[in-house]
């Protein structure tokens, strides 16, 4: 090989060392730089727990049902701010104390006791718990963390009475009436009052069955006071018993707390309902704030809490505008305040549901119970004659 060849060879060699090099050079992939870290997700906010303790089961069709449908309403409203639960079919007895007490050893920060007998366990369990704030319906008794609430029932009832003073035609009516209490002294008060507002000549009886829900025992009271010439009931307990009674033996009732109008649509005159949703809604709305206030809390016609609903289409026409106009008129305006005494009740000093002897406020055989209209004094107090069955309350 010459000189010049070997030269040309060398050259080549080096040129193509050279290319494959820079090649090697641009296949090479630069590494991104590691990504920063994501930052850490802030903690969601802790729910609020809500409970609520119920006297009767879910189905009862009327007080725990509306309760249920209460809490079923800020469920809805408030989503995911929220979880709510609930115990049903709690006695008022120490199974209240141990309920109360489980749920707040759940995390439970807000609890609802829907049943007047609650109180004093929810008073014993307070102060314990003081991070717990406690509403309790129908009760009396408030503290730092423990509020009331209840609804003015006896508006419904009132409402309810004056249909029924212008349906009965045996001039008689009568109440199945659960516990010996202030609230149910006064419903069965204003029940009456409404009847003789239409026709003074009517006259009531009273069946005590001494418990909230007892579908069989409220039946067996429906059916005392019909063979003692009822032809309108209306009622204080929880089941639609008194109603389905009503249809079986051909007269007529009310619904109570709940629409009972599908349990038995012949004998139905109107339901006196009660929606808690607007009251729940805005305690556990002013919770969420940090907003809860103590105190005591009675709603009734004017803030839309009750009402007399789904009348029957035989009621007069008359009796049905008389309901439209006294509905506004007395119950908002000029509301009643109907007490087995002046001084005496659920929502005043006393003791609540005894006389003096401590014996129930409502005797065996009839009592006067007073009822009177705000502003005016004892003297001036209108006494309606309430005749109780002789299957009336126990000592």
């Amino acid at each position: 090989m010459n000189l010049v060849n070997k030269r040309s060879l060398l050259k080549t060699a080096a040129l193509s060392a050279l290319a494959l090099a820079a090649l090697a050079g641009c296949s090479k992939k630069e590494e991104a730089p590691a990504a920063a870290p994501a930052p850490a997700a802030a903690p969601a906010a802790d729910k609020l727990k809500v409970g609520f303790v119920y006297v009767s089961p879910i189905g009862d069709g009327g007080w725990t049902y509306q309760h249920e449908l209460g809490r079923r309403a800020i469920q809805e409203k408030f989503g995911d701010k929220i979880e709510s639960t609930f115990v049903e079919s709690v006695p008022e007895s120490a199974d209240a104390e141990r309920v109360l007490r489980d749920m707040a050893g759940q995390g439970t920060k807000l609890v609802f006791a829907t049943s007047f007998g609650y109180q004093e366990f929810v008073q014993k369990v307070a102060p314990d718990l003081k991070d717990v704030k406690f509403e309790h319906a129908t009760g009396y008794k408030q503290a730092e963390n423990v509020a009331t609430y209840d609804t003015k029932t006896f508006e419904g009832a009132y409402l309810a009475g004056i249909v029924a003073g212008g349906m009965s035609k045996t001039k008689t009516v009568g109440v199945v009436a659960s516990v010996p209490i202030p609230e149910v002294v006064r419903n069965i008060n204003s029940f009456v009052l409404g009847a003789q507002s239409v026709d003074p000549a009517i006259k009531a009886k009273v069946v005590w069955v001494n418990e909230w829900f007892s579908p069989p025992k409220e039946a067996e009271a429906a059916t005392s006071l019909i063979n003692g010439g009822v032809d309108v009931m209306y009622q204080n307990t929880n089941s639609p018993s008194v109603l389905k009674t009503a249809e079986e033996r051909g007269v007529r009732a009310f619904g109570k707390d709940g629409d009972m109008s599908a349990y038995a649509p012949k004998a139905h005159l109107g339901s006196a309902v009660i929606d808690w949703g607007p009251y729940y809604t805005k305690v556990v709305g002013d919770t969420l704030a940090g907003q809860w206030q103590g105190g005591a809390h009675w709603w009734g016609v004017k803030e839309g809490a009750i009402d007399l609903l789904k009348i029957a289409d035989d009621v007069p026409q008359e009796i049905k505008d008389r309901v439209a106009k006294e509905g506004p008129r007395r119950l908002a305006g000029r509301q009643l305040r109907c007490l087995d005494r002046p001084d005496q009740g659920q929502h005043g000093q006393g003791s609540p549901g005894r006389g003096p002897s401590g014996r129930p406020a409502v005797s065996h055989q009839h009592q006067l119970l007073r009822c009177r209209r705000r502003g005016q004094g004892p003297r001036h107090g209108r006494q309606v004659k309430v005749s109780c069955h002789p299957r009336a309350a126990r000592q």
